[in-house]
């Protein structure tokens, strides 16, 4: 749901909602909202300043504290550590797993949770993501909680989150408890567990490939760009680096072993041993059909790095670049070999990041060629792995500027609303 001031300017999307469970006899109440504004950063609302939840849409009064959201000791975040959770019915006909549940308004003005969307008897699966049982509606006094310590599932949660971007994603897991972080990353998919890992900091990156099981965290490697594994690889002690390595796909652990060699703070170290590499003869058509992969992200896709065979890392002598706009200019049957760029000097695999950085500012590239002492290719450095290697290791964590209030009004506040969607 979108969340708006009252002058009807957007404030942010709704992403969770705050509730503290004090008494066993009584349901949580309702403290707050969780609000992803500009920058993705998520904010708290208290639920004092939200004066309707109606129609699609959250309207809030008053002014909001834009620091990043931490939760409190006896917080819990409903989307985050409800869903997924599962209950003994009190009826006694069994356990059930909560799916959605449901926020209504007191004649007080406290909020508190009503209902829960239940499902009993159902079986899930990370490869399948199936779904059997029978769904109900219960009051909240009709369920008991089992152990907060007991695993909890993440399949409600990852499907309430499915259109996050993989950074984003990541930034929700950073934020929460060891536990649950664990608990979702078990049951992402392997390529998809592998893209949020290359954006999470190195803490998490090294506890979440340490809980898998040792098969699958090879697979999870074996999915992830070859210098972000090895960077991941290298904050491990040997004896588990290897293990790894061993169960990685051979090709794959050549080319992480590879960048492991080199120095920290080298282009070496930083480069992807596999950018778009082509011979001279190859044609505009055939360049292009290459950037278009999904695989490739947009740093590496605007420039083909032109050699003589082979064309695997390191490869035959480096010719040069031709750049994407290059290929969008010329027909499709056009040679490479008669567009090369040869003023772009490579870097060498051992230049430092400082001087990577300023070629790549100086002549406003995406990414660079990397050759050793042959001059033979051996990768390319993005702009994206320099940003990451410059920025603090806690860039993530870092708050932004605040953000200007929002403006007092007064607007009517209104029935019950479920949190997943479904009407009370």
């Amino acid at each position: 749901m979108d969340v708006f001031e009252p002058l009807g300017e957007r404030l942010g999307r709704l992403r969770d909602v705050v509730v503290v469970h004090r008494s066993a006899s009584r349901p949580p109440q309702v403290v707050g909202i969780i609000v992803e504004v500009l920058a993705k950063k998520r904010v708290f609302v208290a639920m004092t300043r939200v004066t309707s939840i109606d129609n699609g849409q959250i309207l809030i009064t008053g002014l909001v504290n834009f620091r990043r959201f931490q939760q409190r000791g006896a917080e819990m975040r409903i989307a985050a550590e409800l869903f997924d959770r599962k209950v003994t019915l009190t009826d006694g006909s069994g356990v059930a797993t909560i799916e959605d549940v449901s926020i209504e308004r007191q004649r007080n003005g406290d909020w508190y949770c009503s209902q829960l969307f239940v499902r009993r008897g159902h079986s899930t699966s990370r490869l399948r993501g199936l779904r059997r049982g029978e769904t109900l509606t219960i009051d909240w006094a009709d369920a008991w909680f089992e152990d907060q310590r007991e695993p909890q599932g993440a399949v409600q949660f990852l499907a309430a989150h499915e259109d996050l971007k993989d950074a984003d994603l990541a930034d929700m897991m950073h934020e929460m408890n060891d536990k649950r972080m664990l608990e979702i990353a078990a049951e992402l998919q392997d390529e998809r567990l592998a893209d949020v890992l290359q954006e999470l900091p190195d803490d998490d990156q090294v506890q979440i490939l340490s809980a898998l099981e040792t098969d699958r965290a090879a697979s999870v490697l074996n999915e992830m760009e070859p210098d972000d594994a090895a960077d991941l690889l290298s904050e491990l002690p040997e004896e588990q680096k290897e293990e790894l390595l061993q169960r990685m796909e051979p090709d794959d652990a050549e080319d992480v072993r590879r960048l492991l060699q080199y120095e920290e703070g080298t282009a070496g170290s930083l480069m992807t041993p596999i950018p778009v590499i082509l011979p001279p003869e190859a044609t505009v058509a055939e360049a292009l059909a290459h950037v278009r992969r999904e695989d490739i992200s947009p740093a590496l896709a605007s420039a083909v790095f032109v050699t003589r065979p082979p064309l695997e890392t390191p490869t035959g002598r480096f010719l040069g670049v031709v750049h994407i706009q290059q290929l969008l200019r010329y027909p499709p049957p056009e040679a490479l070999g008669n567009l090369v760029d040869k003023n772009l000097e490579p870097v060498t695999d051992h230049t430092s990041i400082v001087e990577v950085s300023r070629t790549l500012a100086s002549y406003n590239l995406n990414s660079l060629p990397v050759v050793n002492d042959a001059g033979r290719l051996v990768g390319a450095v993005t702009v994206d792995d320099v940003l990451d290697a410059l920025l603090p290791q806690d860039w993530r964590s870092h708050d932004d500027p605040p953000a200007p209030p929002t403006t007092p009004s007064r607007v009517p506040v209104t029935g019950s609303t479920r949190i997943g969607g479904r009407s009370a």
